[in-house]
């Protein structure tokens, strides 16, 4: 352990960060010369809503490249459902045991949060989403948090570890606001001295009436104000978002646009979509469930093999002409036009293929609007 009490890499990759029983069942295993080849299939039972998007992909191939194992996925960014597979691994049981916890760890928490952004971005209807939530969560991560958020559609990230190529987007906090003798003084210092890349939006619930440091920011140069009120003072959020709206309206700043954050859930976005221009999600993010998967073992020795409540032999999920779905056992003929949707990523320890986030987030964003009724 680190300073920081942080899990290196390195004991990561060598399968030293996981659940002692693996370590214990191993060296049992070897002293008996038990090693038999086994297929296990990565899948939930239960998801926090209707589908997920599966995500944490490009981690588990860079853990387990370089062993004796092939993996086949569904790729990043795939929407699923429950009890489909969207990862299995084949080969010595040995072999790769002691990383089971890290591969549920990457794949249980990435998915989460990108099937949460995925879900807030729906509800958004079209409005932008930003991804505020990485203070959340241990900084060791944030990176993981931010490339997570945006492959499931958020339109930025506020952490500036978030990968490269992730938009970074935010305001002002309090404490700028409050470190200046007088609001104005530290409005104006945002709008004279931040770069012209970054957009004017002001803090405009600091110590008064929102609608009235509303006006009084777009006064000073604000293109946008964000309320952020507490959740313990905010009253009628909806009635605050529509007089802010009336009031720059009627003092000459319709284009002055009202950005929205502050412990938002789905709901309040979907509540405020058509009275706020933006929205900044932090928690319902970034602490959003996990999505649950499990790894069990469907093939032994190349017989379908199970235990009791889990579906014995390797499966094929497949995209069907029209966007339906089915599963079917992988040595089943596909269906005429049919997709199949798990493909190869590692053979003999070899990977075939890397997932790019780009790609990831546009497999999302494209099958977002036909999700729209699926909740």
């Amino acid at each position: 352990m680190g300073r920081f009490e942080m899990v290196g890499e390195d004991t990561i990759k060598n399968g030293e960060c996981t659940d002692v029983y693996f370590r214990r069942v191993v060296d049992v295993m070897e002293r008996d010369g038990v090693n038999p080849h086994v297929t296990m299939e990565v899948t939930a039972t239960t998801l926090p809503d209707q589908w997920g998007v599966f995500c944490g992909l490009d981690d588990v191939i860079t853990l387990l490249e370089r062993l004796p194992v092939d993996v086949d996925a569904m790729p990043e960014g795939s929407i699923f459902y429950q009890n489909e597979p969207v990862l299995r691994i084949s080969g010595r049981y040995r072999d790769f045991a002691v990383y089971e916890t890290a591969i549920l760890g990457f794949l249980c928490h990435a998915s989460g949060v990108a099937s949460a952004a995925a879900h807030m971005k729906l509800a958004a209807g079209g409005r932008p989403v930003y991804s505020f939530g990485s203070r959340r969560q241990h900084p060791a991560i944030a990176g993981m948090i931010e490339r997570a958020a945006w492959i499931g559609g958020v339109d930025g990230a506020s952490n500036t570890c978030a990968p490269d190529g992730v938009p970074l987007a935010g305001t002002m906090p309090h404490a700028f606001v409050m470190c200046y003798p007088e609001q104005e003084d530290a409005w104006l210092a945002f709008a004279q001295g931040a770069g012209p890349e970054v957009p004017r939006i002001m803090l405009a619930d600091t110590f008064s009436d929102e609608k009235d440091e509303a006006v009084r920011a777009a006064a000073c140069g604000a293109t946008a104000v964000r309320l952020d009120t507490p959740r313990s003072r905010r009253g009628d959020m909806r009635a605050i978002i529509e007089e802010v709206r009336w009031e720059l309206d009627v003092n000459g700043y319709a284009d002055v646009k009202i950005f929205l954050s502050g412990g938002l859930s789905r709901a309040d976005v979907v509540a405020y979509r058509d009275v706020a221009d933006a929205f900044g999600v932090g928690g319902a993010i970034a602490n959003a469930p996990v999505i649950d998967f499990s790894m069990d073992i469907v093939e032994l020795k190349g017989r379908p093999y199970a235990k009791r409540g889990k579906r014995s032999g390797v499966k094929q999920v497949y995209e069907l002409p029209g966007g339906g779905r089915l599963m079917l056992p992988a040595r089943t003929p596909a269906p005429d036009g049919a997709v199949p949707l798990l493909a190869h990523c590692i053979k003999n320890g070899i990977a075939v293929v890397r997932p790019k986030m780009e790609d990831a987030r546009e497999r999302v964003l494209s099958r977002l609007p036909a999700l729209a009724g699926e909740g």
